[in-house]
């Protein structure tokens, strides 16, 4: 009788957790799927105007991955890339490990080497490298699109 009430009780906890896990996936499964399907475009950087640059990625299925990101150009060159918002952020600007040993800033140290956003992510950190890579792209939209607000006049 008591080993009988001691295996129920297993059986009911292993089923509340296969409950929670099961919709702590269908909760975040949107937002992953978004997430991997991000695109980035071909940024002209020789076509940057110099400035500071604020660029956002923002889910429209959830929040977990949304990013703002401050993006200096100089000499019409993508000279720094800093977190601004972040789940990677933390207080006293710490630097939170993403996979292994690497930071977010292993990613933007990539692009301002190369000057494209067309650069290899993190492995193992697929969706967090593409959301912060997006943010970049959203600076450097309106970095070109400066460029070409002077160029109108």
């Amino acid at each position: 009788m008591r080993k009988e009430r001691r295996r129920v009780r297993v059986l009911v906890v292993l089923g509340v957790l296969a409950v929670m896990t099961a919709a702590a996936y269908l909760f975040m499964a949107p937002g992953m799927r978004e997430a991997m399907n991000l695109r980035m475009a071909n940024i002209d950087f020789t076509r940057l105007r110099d400035g500071t640059w604020i660029g956002e990625y923002k889910g429209t299925r959830d929040s977990l991955r949304n990013c703002k990101v401050e993006v200096t150009v100089l000499g019409g060159r993508v000279s720094s890339v800093r977190v601004l918002e972040s789940p990677l952020a933390k207080a006293g600007g710490e630097k939170v490990k993403i996979r292994d040993i690497y930071t977010i800033d292993d990613l933007f140290g990539r692009v301002i080497q190369g000057q494209t956003l067309q650069v290899d992510i993190i492995s193992g950190a697929t969706i967090t490298s593409k959301t912060h890579l997006k943010a970049v792209e959203m600076a450097l939209e309106s970095a070109l699109k400066h460029q070409a607000g002077l160029a109108a006049h």
